[in-house]
């Protein structure tokens, strides 16, 4: 769910146009926007302290067998949402999931593992080496 969550509406649309057609849904919660309260500690291990809001969408939906499907995702893609709470949904069937997988979640997680990269090179190539620091050790 996270690598769907991280894709927003137009990187799950794109891999379910090559995928199997998700099964007609309901809303049970259709997308909402609100505010959540990120936390932090002081850290990593410190006191607790609130850090500020973030904006969250979620979604809830219902298969027609009845399956229930959820979503909350950062920001406000409302048809991100209801995209990540179907498939959610759809993922819960194994005939269903092996081919979801392949076609939709493992191509996103390679984008979104390759987007990593490219930043952590990105940021390598500006890395500074201190001579006087690396030889007093």
């Amino acid at each position: 769910m996270g690598v769907i969550a991280r894709a927003g509406a137009a990187g799950i649309a794109a891999r379910l146009a090559d995928a199997p057609p998700l099964p007609p849904h309901t809303r049970l919660r259709g997308p909402e926007t609100g505010l959540v309260m990120v936390r932090g500690r002081a850290g990593g291990d410190g006191a607790p302290f609130n850090l500020g809001e973030m904006t969250v969408t979620r979604c809830a939906v219902r298969l027609g067998d009845g399956t229930v499907g959820h979503a909350y995702l950062a920001g406000r893609d409302h048809r991100g949402a209801e995209l990540a709470a179907a498939l959610d949904a759809a993922l819960q069937h194994p005939p269903r999931r092996a081919a979801l997988l392949a076609a939709v979640v493992e191509p996103l997680a390679a984008e979104q593992a390759e987007a990593r990269a490219a930043t952590a090179r990105k940021a390598a190539a500006t890395r500074v080496r201190f001579l006087a620091m690396e030889t007093t050790r």
